[in-house]
């Protein structure tokens, strides 16, 4: 992860991909916690047929769908399981800062999400320069200068993603090539590293990144999903940096704010989704409270992780089976920010693949009264990220040493609402999957940032799924 002024920042990741407020103000009342966690109609009570469309989900994907829903006129009830909305995206406080528990990163010529930058005035804050970057080599992490550093990456990247002007000629049209897609999409990431016969040296350079990635074996993730994002980007190193270098001033929250107080759907919290039955005429929506919801069309806008543990009748297509039971999102993530005193300044850290190096990715965020707050990443499920002994020990593998003052994580893999952190899709899974994952089934549709035509795994990725899935519904109505 490297920027065009040469220096990494993180998207979903990191692509975990957004993040939401904690609270929701006043102009997005229903979205509150307060005003939400009401207790669900009975089954047979009067506001069970009284919408139009249920959205299950209130992230980035499922809020995009409602407002489109809302401006078309329709009831819309959004059932969403936690105490808060915003999905994998979260928002919160930390060390007297606003920070990003979820996913952070977007960038303005991403078309979905710039759109609604324009469409709210929300202005975007670049992220903290940094000073040095810390890299592995064979006898160790050594500090790199920001431009040899990542100009030695960007290089082997280059060299990774030979060809994909040609094979994702049309990015947002992932399969349009899909006679070149063929092969590459049985790749590892791994395979791709073994293809390019890579030295000791450019080795420890780059599995760090695509192992983090793939969610901790680089053996896990697919070749053609880190090469779409490329694509995306504009193939060239310099524009995938430029795709991780912001973040909304305001959180990411301010966004679905925004959203919320734009199209006013009606919202409960505290309303964890366990069956869904089309019976052909009507989605009847049953949570596991016992209470019972039904409107004509129903939109599915939870993590394709999440998809199994709801009852389905009938049992969705293959595509969907396959990519719920296989997941997307990857399994084992966790996100730290850590508040640490003043000395070790502004570093970027990487690791290498394997337990090594539990925290294979740390930047630097934003000097506080007392430090710096740093965000770093970890797919090890061995480290406990709530300790500062062990993550201080991690980050020391990176070649710095730390005197942590707190810690803010969240592990998305343990999350029961997304079971997995940013969506990254294995080997075979865009040419076996899409476009079918896409596609509405009887009176759903499916709509997550996992299963995006575009910016799979970003915030962008989830709205455009919104989008789609709305204007899928609306054209069956």
């Amino acid at each position: 992860m490297q920027s065009s002024t040469n220096r990494p920042t993180r998207r979903t990741l990191l692509k975990a991909a957004g993040a939401t407020a904690l609270t929701v103000p006043a102009a997005a009342a229903l979205a509150s916690p307060a005003a939400a966690a009401t207790t669900p109609a009975p089954v047979g009570a009067a506001e069970e047929t009284s919408y139009d469309v249920i959205v299950i989900g209130a992230g980035f994907a499922g809020i995009t769908a409602a407002r489109e829903l809302r401006a078309k006129g329709k009831r819309v009830l959004v059932l969403e399981a936690r105490d808060r909305i915003g999905g994998r995206t979260w928002t919160g406080s930390f060390a007297g800062h606003l920070v990003e528990r979820g996913g952070t990163w977007v960038e303005s010529t991403q078309p979905h999400l710039g759109a609604e930058l324009t469409r709210y005035s929300l202005a975007l804050e670049e992220d903290l320069p940094i000073d040095r970057v810390m890299l592995p080599t064979p006898t160790g992490p050594k500090a790199f200068t920001p431009e040899d550093g990542f100009g030695r990456i960007g290089t082997i990247m280059d060299r990774m993603f030979d060809g994909s002007r040609q094979y994702f000629e049309k990015p947002f049209e992932p399969l349009y090539r899909a006679d070149l897609l063929q092969s590459l999409d049985k790749l590892s990431l791994r395979d791709r590293l073994t293809q390019l016969a890579l030295t000791p040296e450019e080795e420890l350079l780059i599995n760090g990144q695509t192992a983090i990635y793939s969610g901790g074996a680089s053996t896990d993730g697919g070749f053609t999903m880190f090469a779409h994002w490329w694509a995306l980007a504009g193939h060239t190193n310099d524009g995938w940096g430029e795709t991780q270098k912001y973040r909304i001033a305001k959180g990411t929250g301010a966004l679905l704010n925004a959203m919320i107080a734009d199209a006013k759907p009606k919202i409960m919290l505290n309303s964890t989704v366990a069956s869904v039955a089309d019976t052909g005429s009507k989605v009847h929506v049953t949570l596991k409270s016992g209470a019972a919801f039904s409107a004509p069309k129903a939109v599915i806008a939870v993590p394709v992780n999440v998809w199994p543990t709801i009852k389905f009748t009938p049992t969705l297509p293959p595509a969907l089976t396959t990519a719920g039971s296989q997941g997307i999102a990857v399994k084992r993530a966790v996100k730290l920010w850590i508040h640490a005193k003043k000395g070790a300044g502004r570093f970027y850290g990487q690791g290498v693949e394997g337990t090594s190096t539990p925290i294979p990715m740390l930047l630097p965020f934003k000097e506080t009264s007392q430090g710096m707050l740093y965000v770093a990443f970890s797919t090890d499920p061995t480290l406990d990220p709530n300790s500062i002994p062990q993550v201080k020990a991690a980050v020391k593998k990176l070649g710095v040493d730390l005197d942590i003052l707190g810690l803010y994580t969240h592990d998305w893999g343990k999350d029961p609402y997304a079971l997995g952190g940013w969506a990254f899709r294995k080997p075979k899974q865009l040419t076996t999957l899409y476009p079918d994952v896409t596609q509405p089934k009887g009176r759903l549709a499916f709509a997550s940032g996992d299963i995006a035509n575009g910016w799979s795994g970003y915030i962008d990725g989830a709205i455009e799924s919104g989008l789609r899935a709305a204007q899928q519904t609306v054209a069956a109505i």
